[in-house]
């Protein structure tokens, strides 16, 4: 996984949704979404939810 999927992922993981994501990281919401849609099959999960034990790091941010 790239440095900035990971870090989508890991905010996603902390609850943020795409649309905060994006204007965090001076992105689309749409690239957000792209982004977590490559990282769940590499993670083995099919949930937001699933993303913070898959990372096992909690809420880093």
């Amino acid at each position: 996984m790239t440095p900035q999927q990971r870090q989508i992922a890991q905010l996603a993981a902390a609850g943020h949704t795409n649309k905060e994501i994006a204007a965090r990281l001076f992105l689309s919401p749409r690239t957000v979404a792209a982004h977590l849609y490559q990282v769940f099959p590499k993670l083995g999960i099919t949930s937001r939810a699933a993303l913070r034990d898959a990372l096992g790091n909690g809420t880093s941010e």
